[in-house]
């Protein structure tokens, strides 16, 4: 019985002392309870990071993976996904650390809970290091990296190009149109006769754009409008549109069919040009073609063939009269192979032939001589791609016209061809532009003449809306009876967008043609607006 008693007054001491311990802990269970209680277990949370594309909730970047923390959320700068993943071992320690000072630096090292509090970041090894900016007030909302501050220098120095309007979406197409006004001045000196006339000058112009997951259509076009502003004879309208289709075919194969109209006036100092004519001949081209491209293996080939066909109007002389160049209409059908060898993904050296028949509506000119002839050539070159610094063609190579009319000369030279497109800096770019052509000539008993045409174009962006621009260039032509001619041109322009949609242009062109007997000088200088959408 004794014991039986003992044992009962030791139950009673025994919870006597539970319930003093539970009530002396509440207190302090309470003073330790937080805000946001942390998890029973370890949970992840997303923190953004602006490094790889994939789609979440509309903005660029990835989302990488941390760990949950158990006292108050920390709303810190965005983690990389080379986020440690051994912290979330410890839930209660804080993925912070910016130990360099870099804003977008990856959260790798453990907080002290204690420090949390009053803002103290150690690091691994339990060393005080510097207050992160932001560690003053931790609930402040970080900064959003993808919408810097105006006041970034980084931003500054990013700064691009102006981008491309937005243009018109036309179902799969996007259209984008602009439209320019500008008014110039042009002063030409031919010898001792000097003309000058201010004009206003109206460009339109268009691309067209497909956005298909498989082939592409693209259309662009251009109209040119001057009116004179002290009366007298206008100029006709000048313009051109071109197309092309690409088809994605199977086995690496591609088919490119184009097809174009151009809208002219022949130029005053173009040698078939009429001489003391008021107005020269409208020319019109109708232009199409289609070629095939296959890859097999290192090798590259191409085919293709092309038809043009020139039709011209009369030229207006100073009498009033008119003149018919009917006798210049013809239409040109020609073909090509072409074959490389890729020696590398940059270099893919090539060679090519060539030949073609040139048809005239008349059998003979105005002259009696028949022009019409048959076309040979080759050559040889090399294609190179080095990224976006350096990349283009240049080919070297011969080519021969023989006429129809014994009494016409064959024709033939070398030929330089070739664009290069070069970037040696961020927002400058010189492009590169040879070009060798065989023109049929109109006087009587000559066959023709090898035309040689070099042009450069040097762009710089200035600041992020102003864009610089310095052209040049040289037509050589070769005449088998004649004195060589030859014509330079140089310019410069610059064009300031003044918002997204309207730019100011400003440019100004010298030309200078020196042949024997008449040099001509032309000077051209103009300032406008273009409204793009």
């Amino acid at each position: 019985m004794k014991q039986q008693g003992g044992r009962q007054a030791l139950h009673r001491q025994a919870v006597a002392i539970l319930l003093a311990c539970s009530t002396l802990s509440a207190p302090a269970m309470a003073l330790a309870q937080t805000l946001y209680p942390a998890p029973a277990e370890p949970q992840e949370r997303n923190i953004y990071s602006p490094t790889n594309p994939v789609n979440n909730d509309g903005r660029e970047g990835t989302w990488a993976t941390a760990p949950a923390i158990g006292v108050t959320p920390l709303r810190t700068r965005p983690a990389m996904p080379s986020t440690s993943s051994n912290a979330s071992a410890e839930p209660a320690s804080a993925a912070l650390s910016n130990t360099s000072g870099d804003p977008t630096a990856a959260a790798t090292d453990t907080a002290d809970p204690a420090s949390l509090t009053t803002g103290a970041v150690t690091s691994g090894n339990s060393t005080p290091v510097n207050d992160p900016p932001y560690a003053e007030d931790l609930n402040q909302p970080y900064p959003d990296l993808l919408d810097p501050p105006a006041d970034d220098p980084a931003t500054e120095e990013a700064a691009a190009l102006p981008g491309d309007p937005t243009g018109i979406r036309l179902g799969t197409l996007l259209l984008r149109p602009s439209i320019g006004q500008s008014i110039n001045r042009e002063t030409i000196r031919d010898g001792d006769t000097e003309t000058k006339r201010n004009y206003l000058g109206t460009t339109i112009r268009g691309t067209l754009t497909s956005d298909w997951a498989r082939h592409q259509l693209s259309v662009t076009g251009e109209t040119v409008i001057e009116r004179n502003l002290g009366g007298g004879e206008q100029p006709k309208p000048e313009g051109q549109i071109d197309a092309n289709l690409r088809l994605d075919l199977a086995d690496e194969t591609i088919a490119n069919i184009s097809a174009g109209y151009d809208f002219e006036r022949e130029d005053n100092s173009d040698p078939n040009a009429i001489g003391g004519a008021s107005a020269q001949s409208a020319v019109q081209q109708f232009n199409g073609g289609l070629t095939l491209e296959r890859d097999a293996g290192t090798l590259r080939g191409l085919a293709g063939l092309g038809i043009s066909r020139e039709i011209y109007g009369d030229a207006e002389l100073q009498d009033g009269s008119s003149l018919d160049l009917g006798d210049r209409d013809h239409t040109l059908v020609d073909g090509r192979l072409r074959l490389g060898y890729e020696l590398s993904p940059t270099l893919i050296p090539f060679v090519e032939v060539r030949g073609g028949r040139n048809f005239y509506d008349r059998t003979q000119d105005s002259a009696g001589y028949e022009r019409s002839s048959w076309t040979y050539g080759g050559r040889g070159g090399v294609e190179f791609d080095l990224s976006e610094k350096l990349r283009g063609e240049l080919g070297l190579g011969y080519e021969r016209v023989e006429y129809d009319d014994s009494r016409l000369a064959a024709l033939d030279g070398l030929t330089v061809d070739g664009r290069t497109v070069w970037s040696p800096q961020r927002g400058t770019e010189l492009e590169l532009a040879l070009r060798t052509t065989l023109q049929d000539a109109t006087a009587a008993g000559a066959s023709g003449w090898v035309e040689y045409n070099l042009a450069a174009t040097l762009t710089h962006q200035l600041r992020h809306n102003l864009v610089g621009r310095l052209t040049g260039g040289a037509t050589e032509r070769v005449f088998p009876q004649a004195s060589d001619e030859t014509t330079w041109i140089s310019g410069a322009g610059l064009t300031w967008s003044l918002s997204r949609y309207l730019d100011l242009t400003g440019a100004v062109e010298y030309e200078y043609t020196d042949r024997t007997g008449t040099d001509t000088k032309t000077l051209r200088a103009g300032l406008g607006l273009t409204l793009r959408r």
